[in-house]
């Protein structure tokens, strides 16, 4: 059991510790037009959109038709896209040259190879594949290149991209490019058909 002068001792540390908490609360800041406002009512939080005066609570979010998805909003939620561009696409890309090596072409080093894919997202525009092709006979080829793009392992379009003629021992570099950037994709397998 405590002594009485420990008593008034814990007293006076709580007086102390919460005279000293009040006195370090600041007053509340208004709250410009343009932040976000966030106020908490026991029990349940409430966001409101400063734009739409949308009121949001646990309750209502994502129903009605401000919570519908729209395209944009599929690149959230990639496995509950179904779209589909049908058929193949053909294109003829510009090559541009980048260099050149002596052919190497034998039973260890295919006629054409490819390197260096990248995938990318062009806002607004289309997906794109940047890509590296060699020609490593002694002779001119023109290879054809087949590229899925895909979301979730789900086809989104299938393009088959006829490559101009390329020089002995030359590499080069094309751009093929996907569907919509509305529509997501998060692969693209690239492959030579023929050289």
């Amino acid at each position: 059991m405590p002594s009485p002068i420990a008593k008034t001792v814990i007293a006076a540390a709580a007086a102390t510790m919460l005279a000293t908490a009040a006195g370090a609360q600041a007053p509340p800041i208004p709250t410009p037009r343009s932040r976000v406002e966030v106020s908490t009512t026991p029990g349940m939080p409430e966001f409101r959109d400063p734009k739409t005066g949308q009121i949001w609570t646990p309750e209502n979010v994502g129903q009605g038709p401000i919570g519908k998805p729209t395209p944009a909003d599929l690149a959230f939620d990639p496995l509950a896209q179904a779209e589909r561009i049908k058929g193949v696409v053909v294109q003829r890309p510009n090559f541009t040259l980048l260099g050149w090596a002596a052919p190497s072409a034998g039973p260890a080093t295919p006629l054409v190879t490819m390197d260096n894919a990248s995938l990318r997202a062009v806002a607004g525009k289309r997906w794109q594949v940047v890509l590296y092709v060699n020609n490593n006979s002694a002779g001119t080829l023109a290879p054809m290149i087949d590229c899925r793009f895909t979301n979730a392992g789900k086809l989104v379009e299938e393009t088959r991209v006829l490559v101009p003629g390329i020089g002995a021992g030359v590499r080069g570099g094309i751009t093929i490019y996907g569907p919509r950037t509305d529509l997501f994709v998060d692969r693209a397998d690239c492959r030579i058909v023929s050289p």
